[in-house]
């Protein structure tokens, strides 16, 4: 795992009793000695398309103190907010203000393509009454702070409960067992036999390292990483063992029994849409879903071991007044009052610390298995490392011509094979960057 998080687990939600405090002191102060944003115009670059309604929301909430301030977002989506990103800030022609995941943003925080945080946003972040240490670690580099942080990416399984109760399903599946048998379950079929509604939707094609990141996440449940890192700071492949096996051979037997196929609509969209039973996502797909299908009928769990956890910053581009402007906004973005309209309005889950989340949960009760979980849960995260992205990538490419051989589900050695061919081309990577450990 790239960070200890058992800290993170244990506390990131303990200070909800300081809210109102947290809200009151530090939303008067929150501007103290960074320069106005009058007469700026501020570009935003987000990968996330439903974000854009967020930094909107940021941006009419300072026109008050800031009138003259014009902020235009431009949200994309992630694949193609990376490669924009990857020109924009190596060419010179980025945006002031830039949201990305930790992960990808080390290869340009190894170059120096980033903004340092001024003293006042760097006393900001390393407040622990403001954040967590997993995310003001996740916000630094070599020590210094880099970025505010802004979200975070935490998995939980969404299902459809009128297709469970057609299906004699009370509870949501507890085990990895348990999923593969649901799946079979809640596969619905034409008169031929042919799937017209998955069983589980599984991440099998598309979306590049994704594919890597949701296999991760199963593998997770059985015990599995697919990095890990040494004691001396460096990194190895972990993935072909017993747990790697167990995870790549649920998804080819799935496929093999037609639960699931490379080509049925999935993601949340299949879901809206009544075309898939379950999935496994992100907190955002509970906004999506009251936007998009308000009558749908379903619930969330938590995993049966625990998630993935995606911290994503604000970084901030360029110098002088523009840049000062553009930590603002940023520092903006991180107030009680926006982070909880996030978590409402969008679904993705605020790093802040010291959130009441109780109205939200009240309101929104799906929004539990994403905030409140059993004290053994346990939480990994991507590693900060430069390759990362050529390292899921690769694995995701591998994965995908698997899947497309579903007759390996019954050849373990064959399945072996896959498992330890990514896992020698992953460490190469790894080699040549000088972090392969020994």
């Amino acid at each position: 795992m790239s960070r200890p998080v058992s800290k993170f687990a244990a506390s990131v939600f303990s200070n909800s009793g300081r809210a109102a405090l947290l809200g009151s002191v530090l939303g008067a102060g929150l501007f103290a000695g960074v320069t106005s944003a009058s007469a700026v115009e501020l570009t935003v670059w987000s990968g996330y398309p439903e974000m854009a309604p967020f930094y909107q929301h940021v941006a009419d909430s300072m026109k008050a103190a800031h009138p003259d301030l014009s902020v235009k977002v431009e949200a994309i989506p992630l694949r193609e907010h990376e490669k924009r990103v990857a020109l924009g800030v190596t060419s010179g022609g980025a945006a002031d203000v830039i949201e990305l995941a930790v992960s990808t943003a080390t290869r340009y925080l190894d170059n120096e393509l980033m903004a340092q945080a001024p003293d006042d946003v760097t006393k900001f972040v390393n407040d622990p009454a403001n954040y967590n240490e997993f995310f003001r670690n996740a916000a630094s580099y070599n020590g210094k702070v880099y970025a505010l942080p802004l979200f975070r990416g935490q998995s939980a399984l969404f299902y459809n409960t009128d297709m469970f109760k057609a299906a004699g399903l009370t509870t949501p599946p507890k085990t990895m067992d348990d999923f593969s048998t649901y799946a079979a379950k809640l596969v619905q079929r034409d008169a031929s036999g042919n799937p017209t509604v998955s069983g589980w939707s599984m991440r099998l094609s598309g979306g590049g390292q994704g594919i890597a990141e949701k296999f991760w996440i199963n593998m997770f449940q059985f015990g599995g990483n697919l990095l890990e890192q040494a004691p001396d700071g460096k990194w190895k492949a972990t993935y072909a063992s017993e747990a790697g096996h167990k995870a790549l051979k649920q998804y080819l037997q799935n496929v093999a029994q037609k639960n699931v196929t490379v080509e049925m609509p999935a993601d949340a969209e299949a879901f809206e849409r009544g075309q898939t039973a379950m999935f496994i996502r992100e907190s955002w797909v509970i906004g999506d879903i009251a936007t998009k299908a308000p009558n749908l009928k379903y619930a969330t769990a938590t995993l049966p071991m625990g998630s993935i956890v995606a911290p994503v910053n604000l970084y901030i581009t360029g110098t002088g007044d523009k840049a000062k402007a553009a930590w603002e906004f940023a520092m903006a973005a991180n107030t009680p009052e926006n982070q909880l309209w996030l978590l409402d309005n969008v679904g993705w889950l605020p790093n802040r610390s010291g959130l009441d989340f109780s109205k939200i949960v009240a309101a929104k009760p799906n929004v539990a298995a994403f905030v409140e979980y059993p004290s053994t849960y346990k939480f990994f995260s991507l590693p900060t490392i430069g390759p990362a992205d050529e390292v899921l990538t690769r694995v995701a490419a591998k994965l995908t011509d698997a899947f497309a051989n579903p007759a390996l589900a019954n050849d373990d050695a064959a399945i072996d094979k896959v498992l330890a061919d990514a896992q020698a081309e992953t460490n190469s990577i790894l080699k040549r960057e000088g972090i392969l450990a020994e």
